[in-house]
Order: structure tokens, then sequence, then C-alpha cells
């Protein structure tokens, strides 16, 4: 990671192995109460890969203060947002997933929720970024405090907005001489490989079944079936176990590029067109047939990996440039 170059790679690589995950979890996702190999591999992944996202996001977000800024947020984010909330809207009316067609620009379809909220984390970055690392602090503990708020939930992606927003918000304190540490430390890919590892056996030991919706951030903790006023305890341990395991996962990104690395500059397309492929396979393909596959993890792997491969393509770069980016 000495020059700028390998500081791409190295983010267009961690890009893209995060967007595989993405792409991954939601092909497990109806499988995983099949297996229990899936289930603890669908937990992990759902523990850190939006977090890490979400951080790189916020480092590349430093700009937020340059002339034209909002406007260009808003183009890049929020329009292609409105835009693919209408796609969803008819494409789960003609699916057979919704009896009525309607389209509510404000509770976000599925994945669309990543996309209003960054648009949020960038506006919150006027009150918090002037803060530095006090406002982190203020950060996390409103992320902890959001889950008592019973009304916090899906709307404008709210509930999401404030618990994933510290992420956003580190992203963007951490430096280039910060990064660079993640790889330099000694015995660091190492130290990393055991965390991921450790990560897995620990949850496939102990994490319950039913508690997988904490790791999504879009449910007050009442509604998690936790009453207590200890709860926000468990959201702040969450937080540092996250951070734990995306700093493994970071140490362990390759720094240098391979055929897959420019895919990492496509993950925008592959994150929003994705849901088409997965969301029609488990319309149309019956529930027997899709159990039946949940022991096949190669075949699970190759599939999704061919996902990422064909939406993040050149061909598909070109031609889907015009609805994604709102540019010909």
């Amino acid at each position: 990671m000495a020059s700028s170059t390998n500081r791409s790679f190295y983010f267009d690589n961690a890009k893209f192995i995060l967007i595989f995950l993405v792409v991954f979890g939601h092909v497990i996702s109806p499988l995983k109460s099949s297996d229990n190999f899936l289930f603890t591999l669908y937990a992990v992944i759902f523990l850190f890969h939006m977090p890490a996202f979400i951080l790189i996001s916020g480092y590349f977000s430093k700009g937020y203060r340059k002339k034209g800024y909002l406007q260009k947020i808003s183009k890049k984010i929020l329009l292609p947002y409105l835009v693919f909330q209408v796609i969803y809207s008819l494409f789960y009316y003609f699916n057979g997933q919704e009896a009525n067609l309607a389209f509510d620009l404000l509770q976000p379809h599925w994945t669309l929720w990543f996309l209003l909220s960054l648009f949020f984390w960038n506006l919150l970055l006027y009150a918090f970024a002037r803060l530095k690392w006090i406002g982190l602090v203020i950060a996390l503990a409103i992320g902890v405090a959001v889950g008592y708020l019973d009304d916090a939930g899906s709307y404008l992606s709210l509930s999401r907005t404030f618990v994933f927003f510290p992420y956003f918000l580190l992203g963007f304190l951490l430096e280039p001489q910060h990064m660079k540490l993640v790889k330099k430390i000694k015995f660091s890919p190492a130290m990393g490989l055991a965390i991921l590892l450790g990560a897995l056996a620990v949850f496939h030991a102990f994490f319950p079944k039913d508690a997988v919706h904490w790791l999504l951030g879009d449910t007050s903790y009442a509604q998690l079936g936790v009453t207590e006023p200890g709860a926000g305890i468990i959201r702040s341990f969450q937080y540092l176990i996250t951070f734990i395991v995306i700093y493994g996962f970071l140490a362990l990104v390759p720094t240098k590029g391979n055929k897959f690395t420019v895919i990492g500059q496509r993950t925008f397309y592959i994150y929003l067109l994705h849901g088409f492929i997965i969301k029609s396979i488990q319309t149309y393909v019956g529930e027997d047939i899709l159990s039946g596959l949940a022991n096949h993890y190669l075949a699970l792997t190759v599939f999704s990996l061919s996902i990422c491969l064909l939406l993040g393509s050149y061909a598909i770069n070109k031609y889907a440039r015009p609805l994604v980016e709102l540019r010909i």
C-alpha cells in the first residue's frame, strides 16, 4: 500500500470481496435454515459485510465540503434510489410478490435502504465531521439509543441510518496512514485469519438462530424481544465485535491488482441489479429444489461469483449506465 495505485487496488479488492459476500449472503438466505454451516456463514457475513462496505464509503467521503458535493451525491445516490424504488415496485407486482401495485418512496425495498442511508450519512457529516473522534462516540451512543425507539424502523431507513452511521463516520475519520497500519502490523494477515475463523467458530457454537435481526439494524430492541433497559449493552458489544471482525477482514485483503480488481469499481451495478436475479429465482424455483441445494457449497459459491462477474462486466456497465448512473 505504498502508492496511491496500490491503495486503489486494495480498496477495489475489498469492495469486490464485499459485493461477493452481499450476493452470496442473499443467495444462501433462503437456505440457511436447512443447513447449520450456511447459517453460520450467513450470520458472520451479515455481522461485518455491510459495516465494512459502509466504512469504505465513509473513507471516500472526505470531499463533502467541496462545492457541488450535495448536488453530486443527490445525482449519484438519491436519484438512483428513487428510480430503482419505482422499478422494484413494478418488479414485485409483476412477479406476483405484491398483490397491488403501489409506489412508496419512503419505505425502501430490500437492498435499497443502503442508498437512502448513504445519502443521509453524507448529510450527517456536516454535523459530525468537525467533532472528529468525539463525534464518533456520540454517533455510537445514538446508534445504541435508537434501538429503544419503536418508531425508528424501516421508514426512511431511519433505524439503519443511525445504527450503521458509526462505521461511516469511522471510515471518514481514518487517514491513509491508519489504513497502512492495518497491513503493516506484524503478523496482521495471520491475526486477520484467526479473527475470521474465530468468529465462525464462536457463531457456530453460540449464536442463536432467532438473533439474526440484531445484525440487520432495522428493528427496535422491543421488537427483537428484549425489553430490559440493558438491551443497549448487546448492541454496544455488537459494535465492538464488528469493529474487530472488520479489522480481520481488512488485514486479509490483497493489495495487488488481479483480474477481479476491476469488478470492485462496479459494485454499484452489482448491488442494484443482483436482486432481480435472486428474487426471480426465489419466486419461480420451488422451495423443495432450493432446499436441496443447501449443502452444495461449491455450486452456491460459483453461482454467486458468476452473478458478480456478469453484473460487473463491461457490457452491463455500458448498457445499464443510463439506468444506474442516469447518464448515457
